[in-house]
């Protein structure tokens, strides 16, 4: 009999300690409204790494999961677009970083707004919804502190046909793209020698 209570004790404080475990390390939350379409669908469920951002910090691409500074309405999902330090543009239905055109294959389409060039302040992240118009994000005149940010979009666990991994997209890549797709709409020049 004492062995028996012995495994149920071993076996609740292994349950304790895995709850607690994942309760600070992970967190699901759900996709409310069309702000991230196409890339995140209304009541998609998804799971956040809460620390991630404990190792580093948040970067361009990612999207994240945080608290709007000025807002009741509870936690938002966007797409962190400019860091601390960097210039942000948006004009012409395209989002320039630091002078440079990003090529955004995640967005449902271009933004129909502008934003005169501006610095994003320290510990601030610009943050944009995949779906840009329409979308409360930081074109409103906003930006995400960064203690306000709850963690980053790791996996999609519902609905079954949206499970996976979340894909990333780093600015690295975002550029290259850019790069190609301005390559490829300049017109080539036959030089005979």
């Amino acid at each position: 009999m004492k062995a028996f209570f012995k495994e149920i004790a071993i076996t609740a404080i292994l349950a304790l300690v895995i709850f607690v475990l994942l309760q600070v390390t992970v967190d699901t939350v759900i996709v409310i409204g069309i702000s991230m379409e196409p890339s995140f669908h209304n009541e998609q469920r998804l799971l956040i790494n809460k620390i991630t951002y404990r190792l580093h910090e948040p970067e361009r691409g990612d999207v994240i999961v945080f608290q709007p500074a000025n807002s009741q309405e509870g936690d938002f999902i966007k797409r962190i677009i400019a860091q601390p330090g960097d210039t942000l543009e948006i004009k012409e239905e395209a989002v320039y970083v630091n002078g440079t055109e990003l090529d955004e294959p995640y967005i449902e389409s271009p933004p129909r707004y502008t934003i005169k060039e501006q610095k994003i302040s320290e510990n601030s992240y610009f943050v944009l919804g995949d779906n840009r118009n329409n979308s409360n994000d930081s074109h409103n005149g906003w930006v995400v502190p960064r203690q306000n940010i709850a963690g980053k979009v790791w996996l999609s666990i519902w609905p079954p046909a949206e499970w996976g991994f979340v894909p990333e997209y780093s600015l690295t890549e975002q550029l290259a793209g850019a790069i190609s797709n301005y390559l490829a709409r300049c017109p080539i020049i036959y030089i005979n020698r």
